[in-house]
């Protein structure tokens, strides 16, 4: 039998041998530290834990934290403990909601209990504290659907017996760590010894659960809230309010009753009037002159960029886009990253000299003639389209480096406008179970590259890491300086989604690595209906992956 050992996706070693054999006894035989392993991956295919006995060739991709599912794991599993803790402290009686992503860890609030406070979090984080030092298992079992439902009665979890009626007659997994149970459509961490670090940090109402981070996988930073992103996720919240909207369940019953139509409606209508109002206020400001939109890959830049021009029209301005694209350096020019490919997201391919330039001229009130970049060649070239702004005419500026300083550095701040836009997810499969917003991304994404560009989902997931790490670098450490903010997320986007990616996400073979995470949107999307694109309105944000936008890209 010959075992293809790798480490996080890279290539360790193999190992040979006679017998069945147990991971466990060939990680300890190949000098692999198995206190760092979450998980173990199987052919690409599937998780297992140590026990797992391997009796024919096989590939064992072993996960840590540092890897990007391990990553999720640790994220999960500390979850997992965090509600253990709030069980043992509060009993059945609370209600513990992970709501969304924010800095280096998620929002949560409790519900169903006195106000909230910071001794309780002290005692909440104590609490965790004493599970991972215990290094208790956690036993990832199957039970029929209505003995889950029996359990999860008992512990009044409403928001997951909603997902279980439809599941009655099946097999469902559970997770139990002594005498908790919870349920988790990702998988955990075999021991809570495994959650090296982690931190509570109260910001009430509610709390935050901080990740450990970087190469050593620690928390060194005292915990700065990122005021701008936070206060849009409380907007937000307060939108899920208005809509009675919390969980994927909620959605699913507005579909079930013939409801929904009338629902996207009235979440347009609240994305077209947060456009308003973001228009308004910037013509209102005399002095601003450029409109700078930057967010993350596939946040809706593009649709809004187009949807705020209409809105300044209707306010009386006169919008000018203007395509960063145009402004790249030549390829002779153009920044390297260490493996040799171009580094097309770097400031630096931009002509950050020629951009100022031509900016403060249209400030001047001088002609000038806009560049073409052609992409083939690699050259920029003249275009046929000269440009004077007018008292009325806005510049709008769009690309990933817009709330960087450095981009129009010689152009005052007052002349200008910063807008932050991204998908910030607040739906969630239950109360535990997020859905993190790279996940929308992603599956946006996913459509767009296949509908566009000719892409499977393997060649999209197999990118996303390259991606997630640009917007690390380029994006996300300057979301802070922005002057508006906008959540492209519509609550009802992944029934849509859905019908658009579940072909797709099928297709991806059982032997790509890409394939574990497949069947992991492949089984968030199961909890959704599909919603036929006949509701969604021809200028939605979200016809800008799917189709038949009004819309011109």
């Amino acid at each position: 039998m010959k075992i293809e050992i790798r480490l996080d996706g890279h290539e360790h070693g193999v190992f040979e041998t006679d017998n069945a054999m147990p991971i466990s006894q060939i990680i300890k035989r190949v000098n692999l530290d198995k206190s760092l392993i979450l998980s173990y991956k199987i052919n690409h295919a599937y998780y297992v834990n140590e026990e797992y006995v391997l009796d024919r060739d096989s590939m064992i991709n072993c996960i840590t934290a540092k890897h990007p599912e391990g990553y999720r794991i640790y994220q999960d599993t500390a979850i997992f403990i965090l509600a253990k803790a709030m069980h043992t402290i509060l009993g059945d009686s609370h209600s513990l909601a992970v709501e969304h992503s924010i800095g280096d860890g998620v929002y949560c609030e409790v519900f169903n209990t006195e106000v909230f406070t910071a001794e309780d979090t002290i005692r909440v984080k104590q609490e965790m504290q004493r599970t991972i030092d215990s290094d208790l298992p956690i036993d990832k079992i199957e039970v029929r659907a209505a003995e889950a439902i029996d359990i999860f009665k008992q512990m009044r979890r409403q928001d997951i017996l909603t997902n279980l009626k439809s599941n009655y007659g099946e097999s469902v997994t559970v997770y139990r760590c002594g005498k908790y149970y919870d349920r988790f459509i990702r998988p955990l961490a075999d021991r809570t010894g495994f959650i090296k670090e982690f931190d509570l940090v109260y910001e009430a109402p509610g709390f935050i659960l901080r990740f450990p981070g970087g190469a050593k996988m620690d928390i060194t930073q005292p915990f700065e809230l990122p005021k701008k992103v936070f206060a849009l996720h409380q907007e937000h919240d307060k939108w899920l309010d208005i809509l009675r909207v919390y969980n994927i369940a909620d959605i699913n019953d507005l579909i079930e009753n013939y409801e929904i139509s009338s629902f996207i409606l009235v979440e347009e209508a609240l994305h077209e009037k947060k456009i308003a109002e973001i228009a308004a206020s910037i013509v209102q400001n005399k002095k601003i002159k450029i409109v700078l939109i930057a967010g993350p890959s596939s946040s809706g830049k593009t649709t809004f960029a187009k949807r705020l021009g209409v809105q300044l029209q209707a306010s009386k301005a006169k919008p000018i886009v203007i395509g960063l694209d145009d402004y790249f350096l030549g390829r002779d020019r153009t920044p390297r990253k260490e493996n040799g490919d171009f580094d097309f997201e770097s400031i630096y391919s931009i002509d950050l000299e020629y951009l100022n330039q031509q900016l403060n001229e249209l400030l001047s009130g001088e002609m000038v003639n806009l560049p073409r970049y052609d992409f083939t060649r690699g050259v920029r070239n003249h275009s046929d389209r000269n440009v004077q702004l007018d008292e009325d005419n806005i510049i709008i500026l769009e690309g990933i480096h817009g709330l960087n300083e450095m981009l129009t550095s010689s152009i005052p701040k007052e002349n200008k406008a910063k807008i932050y836009i991204s998908a910030l997810n607040q739906l969630n499969i239950d109360n535990h179970n997020r859905i993190p917003t790279t996940d929308c991304r992603l599956l946006r994404r996913i459509v767009r590259d296949h509908q566009y560009r000719g892409y499977s989902a393997d060649e999209t997931l197999s990118r996303w890491a390259d991606v997630r790490e640009g917007e690390e670098k380029n994006i996300f450490p300057y979301q802070e300086n922005a002057d508006y903010m906008f959540n492209s997320s519509l609550t009802y986007e992944l029934g849509v989604l859905k019908k658009h990616t579940w072909k797709i996400l099928h297709s991806v073979p059982s032997n790509s690595p890409a394939y574990t995470e497949a069947r992991r949107l492949i089984r968030l999307l199961s909890y959704c209906r599909d919603i036929d694109d006949i509701h969604v309105p021809y200028n939605s944000i979200i016809r800008e992956f799917t189709s038949g936008s009004v819309f011109r890209y």
